[in-house]
């Protein structure tokens, strides 16, 4: 029986034993009396009734005060306490049962913290074993995630269905440049973990490479295979694959359980190579007809030595015009295979001002000399061979020492267009031209390190130039090295800098992993979730109000991935109302040239196919969805599940289910409130949070959630 329906009860109670007793007593009082004495009683209880009846009502009245201050002291009180003890026991260690109410229950509340003390030291104690134990295998884990997030070369893994179990970071923002459309919004690429290599790569071409790894595994060879694809945006892709085969401990000639994929891009390699093709086919064609015409031209003049000088001219004009235009042909040909010849040597593309420090370390170690920088520019990159480069910065920091013994060193880095000035500047002597073609061709040694190479074959292999000039106003001289920029991949390589952490990008629970669709009836322990909010520019979805920012995460194998989040900023198309500004911190400014609500909604709707949808409050997040499905055509058809709703569930008793308040209850921390990104973040925390406490209930699926959710009072709020 529900408390509510026991005080009910009790209240019923409390009336029938303050009227019971004198009805019945009246009762058989009246059935022994004659017909003279009832007439008597009638008359007296009459007059008496209103009285009799305020007295009866005044003290039932009291009696159900009493009876209710009673029941929410020790009933719901005690309540209150079993769910903050059942919290206490599998979401938040930390809280603790507050002191309220009678004596003898505060007395109940500081004997169960004191318990839920003793039980944290044992915890502790426990937990400190455990990860003794397991520090070998994380060591491993994180050596592994430090490996993988650092390879320059693209690695996916998969198990046999495809899903992504590990990705690196040069996977995720190579597929997020190759990304085209909605999907390249606000990070929204498809790469991350659960997520199928099937919406990437053609489906078909990794199967048959599975197929011939299995053959040449029966076959007793190596088991590799490799195929090229091309993306939706024509890019090329090169794919090697190799088979993840079972552990030492299990079955032995068990079949792979899935594979890793190294992917290049070779579209600017092909581009290169079909140039090459083009100027080679030009070349050749071009010269047949010219060479045509000189032997014909030629044959005319031996054949006929008498011929008039006028014609004469003519055929030798002829021979001269088709020999100039073979020769600027092969000229530019010649110039634009110098060019790729220089390309062909591999080179990184790597923060000048790294190579600098890189430099101005070594020499300091080496020389002594003391480096200072002036006018670095500290966000130009550099495609370079940056270990051969700062070797011939060190070796000419050691000539000048030996030759010139400045007292100090200092680098320079500018720009200007596509080539880069590199400046290692000296105050002393001039130098002769002499001395610095002998240092340009002589080899490289530094200390007891020597270089095959010499300066001018580090120059030519980045395609670039040195020379040595003098400042004569400053009484001082510099080298200048001319160094290609780095141009392709620029923004990709400045947000790798950004990330930070160990990245989140492998799950090898998920080998086992088979998510094949929405299914009610799955554990909400085993769902794919994504997490979402929105900010709005009001609270009145139905009168005009529009979403300005839209913030998500995905859950996958019960874990919140905090690296694959979809963020953007919506432009509203229409004023934002001052007093939400300070709420939510978004400004005109900050929308305004933003991507509106058609170009951002597809993108999400990406982001969040086939997963179950979990806000808080969701109800007014959906509503500002639903209005516009009619405008974008998108419909979001998922189950959701709101916390809200779900902490009603577990926590029927606690006066408040706001997002921050569920926090507080939890023990969960949070940098920014009413940001939707953050908030998103926050919801995903409290549902896994939820779950366990959801399965202590016997509510472990989503139809069951849901069935639940439905049934609370917050359910019936509509916006």
């Amino acid at each position: 029986m529900k408390a509510k329906h026991r005080f009910i009860f009790a209240v019923v109670v409390l009336g029938l034993l303050m009227t019971g007793p004198f009805v019945v007593t009246s009762l058989l009082v009246w059935l022994d009396m004659k017909e003279a004495e009832r007439n008597m009683l009638t008359e007296l209880l009459v007059s008496r009734l209103p009285v009799g009846t305020m007295m009866t009502l005044f003290g039932f009245a009291i009696g159900v005060m009493v009876l209710h201050k009673l029941f929410k002291q020790y009933v719901e009180g005690l309540l209150r306490m079993s769910e903050t003890l059942r919290l206490m026991l599998r979401a938040n260690r930390d809280f603790r049962v507050e002191l309220d109410g009678p004596p003898e229950v505060q007395q109940l509340a500081q004997a169960a913290n004191e318990l839920a003390q003793q039980r944290d030291e044992l915890m502790d104690d426990v937990d400190a074993q455990i990860a003794r134990a397991k520090a070998s295998v994380e060591e491993e884990k994180n050596r592994l995630a430090a490996l993988m997030s650092e390879l320059s070369q693209a690695v996916v893994v998969c198990n046999l269905d495809g899903r992504i179990l590990l990705y690196n970071n040069r996977a995720r923002l190579q597929f997020k440049a190759l990304a085209l459309g909605p999907t390249s919004a606000a990070g929204g690429a498809l790469i991350g973990l659960g997520r199928s290599i099937f919406s990437i790569l053609e489906k078909n071409q990794v199967e048959h490479a599975g197929d011939v790894i299995r053959l040449r595994l029966a076959a007793g060879k190596t088991p590799h295979a490799s195929f090229t694809t091309t993306t939706r945006g024509g890019q090329l892709l090169r794919i090697q694959m190799v088979p993840v085969m079972p552990g030492a401990g299990e079955a032995a000639g068990a079949a792979m359980s899935g594979y890793v994929l190294t992917i290049d891009n070779i579209t600017r390699s092909i581009e290169e190579e079909e140039k090459r093709d083009q100027a080679l086919h030009a070349l050749s064609q071009g010269s047949r007809s010219a060479i045509a015409n000189i032997r014909a031209a030629v044959a005319n003049l031996l054949d006929y030595p008498d011929m008039e000088p006028e014609q004469r001219g003519r055929f030798l004009h002829v021979i001269d015009d088709e020999v100039a235009k073979r020769s600027q042909s092969i000229d530019q040909t010649m110039s634009q295979f110098s060019d790729s010849l220089k390309t062909r040597w591999p080179l990184e593309d790597i923060l000048g001002v790294d190579v600098i420090s890189a430099a101005r370390r070594r020499i300091e170690e080496r020389l002594k000399l003391p480096i200072k920088c002036e006018e670095v520019d500290e966000s130009l990159w550099l495609k370079a061979d940056s270990f051969s480069l700062v070797f011939a910065l060190v070796f000419l920091a050691g000539r000048l020492q030996d030759h010139y013994e400045p007292r100090e060193l200092r680098f320079r880095l500018s720009s200007e267009g596509r080539l880069a000035y590199l400046d290692l500047i000296w105050a002393g002597p001039a130098m002769s031209s002499e001395t610095f073609y002998t240092w340009e061709m002589e080899s490289m040694q530094v200390g007891g390190d020597t270089s095959p190479l010499t300066l001018r074959d580090v120059i030519d292999r980045h395609g670039g130039e040195i020379w040595y000039q003098r400042e004569k106003a400053a009484h001082r001289a510099y080298f200048r090295f001319v160094l290609p920029v780095a141009t392709p991949d620029a923004e990709v390589m400045i947000e790798e800098r950004q990330v930070t952490g160990r990245p989140e990008y492998y799950d090898f629970d998920l080998f086992k992993f088979d998510d094949r669709s929405i299914d009610l009836d799955r554990k909400l322990s085993d769902l794919t979730c994504t997490v979402f909010d929105t900010e709005t520019t009001g609270l009145e979805p139905s009168n005009g109000d529009e979403i300005i920012q839209i913030g998500a995460a995905r859950i996958v194998n019960n874990r919140l991935l905090r690296q694959e989040v979809f963020d953007q900023i919506i432009d509203p198309e229409c004023p934002l109302k001052p007093e939400s500004i300070p709420i939510h911190g978004i400004t005109e400014d900050m929308v305004r040239g933003k991507p509106n609500i058609d170009a951002v909604l597809p993108a999400f709707h990406q982001f969040c196919e086939d997963t179950v949808l979990i806000a808080h409050n969701a109800a007014f997040d959906m509503r500002f969805l639903q209005l516009k499905e009619e405008r974008t055509g998108i419909r979001f058809t998922q189950p959701v599940l709101d916390t809200l709703l779900l902490s009603a569930v577990v926590h029927p008793n606690q006066e408040s289910h706001k997002l921050d308040v569920i926090l507080e209850r939890l023990g969960i921390q949070i940098d920014t409130r009413h940001n939707a990104l953050e908030d998103s973040l926050a919801t995903g925390e409290v549902f896994l949070k939820l779950v366990p406490l959801l399965a202590d209930m016997g509510i472990v699926t989503v139809r069951q959630a849901l069935e639940a959710s439905e049934k609370t009072y917050y359910a019936r709020i509509k916006y």
